[in-house]
């Protein structure tokens, strides 16, 4: 088996594929953490505060989330790839395991996102869309962008990231699975999309009033899940591994209120999209020819580092840049130009003979690359153009003309290799060493995943006592010894979402409202009179209520923790004097079957609700009163 392992590396990595999708995935991925830190901002009080507003346990938290978000723009756009990923991927480990995120705040794509990021690391990311391609390239202003060969990796930059990251989570996903009675009876997409506290603002009752879909449904996902891991490789397969899986995460954003998770998802998807696609993309984008022509001074660095810039952020290569002491006397055009004028501006000529130079070069310029065309026509208008050609005249007569020396490489830009682009030399020099050394590093992680899909979708679900020898009881401990290492760096956990274990006797549900001064009840934005969480209340914050505070045996003194901190939270949110206020706990009940019931979901929306306690705020302490025997209320 390992040595097939081997083989089947060598067989890979001698294979090339467009890096466009390695691009977007590094985008997708800085765009889905940027959202995320935004939300810790926005919620920072609640999460990271002991006591919301009152006591401010961690006040540099939003500098170091501040820190965070520049970090993962510029691994959005590319900028210091190689470090931004690094960064990006310490932040989520500290984050996670070092804050109450990790115990009461679970953002449930965590240590997914935890994983991404470690193979971020290894991965080719600076090859398409990124500023650090252009970097490169504007180390030497001098050599055409023509000379560049389009950027390609090997496709084991694809293959292993989508087998770890989706292939182990999906089987270890279905292992569970299997051992819940609603998912065995179809309903498992069924069961959270009737739960108030589960469901996005769309009331989609006329699809979960369909039992056959549902069941179509959810016997596909199972199906999905435990076959994915054998045949998503393959190529006629994989467009249709593509979109299932697309289509099944797209529900779960449109359907449940854990979008960040479906996003999270998602962003792996760019890895299946097949090869063949991004090829006919880019074809397709590509203009058939190019409708504008650019002259500009060849022996100018700053004239050649535009070039450059504008040839990278010209998608639709609608642009022809061309040296005017090569190409200029070719167009009859620009025989009436003398040289010096030639050599003192940039012009451009579009297909009908019109000449623009200067600011109305740039303007046509953007115009023709049709994403910018705003832009373009921005620069025409009458303040911004004379204030715009007033600045290009003041660089364009103070510009150097001069051959290229060390005067002309941008400082600071260094061209030291990545870990994949080590990697991958190592593959060409010496490629059965790099692949027995990969294939060890595979076999690690593949015993993390076993030991979790073993010890905890098997073993644990077959209720099988690890505690009955003192063999048994050290086999049990190097187990979670291995599971707390292979979940803190790479993300590989057991995915046991929501399962009966987690539905079962999840018969009743909280909110919490409040009298304004004219002594009418209010609900706090955050459970609404339906039971919903509203927005923006979802992801993590949705976790922290609906998976901890309220589950189907509550904890008492668990559950006045949280009350406490979305009373102080909100009340701040919206203005209320905590201490002058008081807030009834309110209960209703609801179903949670394991079989399909006719509009399940307005019937749980539709229950009423009784008042079961009460939370007041005396000087800034807080105290509750809450039934004994609330679980079997």
């Amino acid at each position: 088996m390992y040595t097939s392992l081997v083989q089947h590396i060598l067989q890979l990595s001698s294979k090339s594929a467009p890096a466009t999708g390695i691009g977007l995935f590094r985008l997708l991925y800085g765009l889905v953490a940027l959202q995320e830190i935004f939300f810790l901002l926005y919620f920072n009080h609640l999460i990271f505060d002991p006591i919301p507003y009152i006591d401010v346990e961690f006040p540099m938290i939003p500098f170091f989330l501040g820190v965070w978000a520049i970090i993962a723009f510029c691994l959005c756009i590319g900028y210091r790839s190689q470090f931004s990923a690094l960064a990006c991927y310490a932040f989520w480990i500290v984050f996670v395991q070092f804050t109450p995120m990790q115990r009461d705040f679970d953002g449930g794509f965590d240590l997914f996102m935890t994983g991404a990021g470690f193979f971020l690391l290894f991965m080719p990311i600076d090859k398409a869309f990124a500023v650090d391609g252009l970097r490169y390239k504007l180390q030497n202003p001098f050599k055409h962008y023509a000379q560049y060969s389009p950027a390609s990796v090997s496709i084991l930059a694809y293959y292993i990231p989508v087998t770890i990251c989706l292939s182990f989570l999906y089987f270890d996903s279905a292992i569970h699975k299997m051992f819940a009675p609603h998912w065995r009876n179809g309903l498992g997409s069924w069961l959270p999309g009737t739960q108030p506290y589960y469901v996005s603002a769309i009331n989609m009752s006329p699809l979960l009033n369909n039992e056959f879909l549902q069941k179509c449904v959810g016997y596909t996902i199972l199906v999905f899940q435990f076959s994915f891991i054998f045949f998503v490789q393959q190529r006629y397969l994989r467009p249709v591994y593509f979109v299932v899986g697309l289509g099944l995460h797209l529900g779960i954003m449109l359907t449940l209120n854990i979008y960040p998770f479906g996003a999270g998802m998602l962003i792996f998807y760019v890895l299946l999209v097949p090869f063949s696609w991004w090829r006919g993309i880019a074809k397709k984008l590509k203009a058939a020819q190019p409708t504008l022509s650019i002259f500009y001074d060849e022996k100018c660095p700053l004239c050649n580092r535009t070039a450059l810039i504008l040839n990278h952020i010209d998608i639709f290569q609608c642009l022809d840049f061309k040296g005017v002491q090569t190409y200029a006397r070719n167009y009859a055009e620009l025989n009436a130009i003398s040289d010096d004028d030639l050599l003192h501006d940039l012009y451009a000529l579009d297909a009908n003979g019109k000449v623009s130079f200067g600011v109305m070069a740039y303007s046509q310029i953007l115009i023709h690359m049709r994403y910018l065309a705003g832009l373009g026509l921005l620069l025409r208008a009458p303040i911004i153009y004379p204030l715009a050609a007033r600045q290009y005249r003041q660089i364009a007569d103070n510009r150097a003309r001069v051959p290229c020396d060390e005067k002309c490489i941008i400082t600071g830009v260094t061209s030291s290799p990545s870990f994949y682009a080590q990697l991958f030399d190592t593959f060409k020099a010496r490629p059965k060493f790099a692949a027995h050394k990969l294939a060890k590093v595979l076999v690690i992680l593949l015993i993390f995943q076993l030991n979790s899909s073993i010890h905890y979708g098997i073993l644990y679900r077959l209720n099988v006592d690890m505690h009955q020898n003192a063999l048994r009881n050290t086999l049990d401990e190097i187990s979670n010894t291995v599971l707390m290492v292979s979940q803190t760096f790479f993300g590989i956990t057991p995915h046991a979402l929501y399962l009966h274990d987690h539905f079962e006797g999840y018969d009743r549900i909280l909110a919490i409202t409040y009298h304004d001064a004219a002594g009418k009840e209010q609900w706090l934005p955050f459970v609404n009179e339906e039971g919903r969480l509203l927005a923006p209340n979802w992801g993590r914050v949705h976790s922290m209520w609906a998976n901890i505070a309220v589950t189907p045996t509550i904890n008492l003194e668990r559950l006045s923790k949280f009350i406490m901190k979305v009373t102080a939270f909100f009340g701040k949110e919206v203005g209320l004097d905590i201490n002058q206020t008081v807030f009834d706990i309110k209960m209703k009940k609801i179903h949670a079957p394991s079989v399909w019931v006719y509009d399940q979901l307005n019937q749980n929306l539709a229950g009423d609700w009784q008042t079961i306690g009460s939370a007041v705020w005396v000087g800034n302490k807080f105290s509750v009163s809450l039934p004994n025997n609330i679980n079997d209320l």
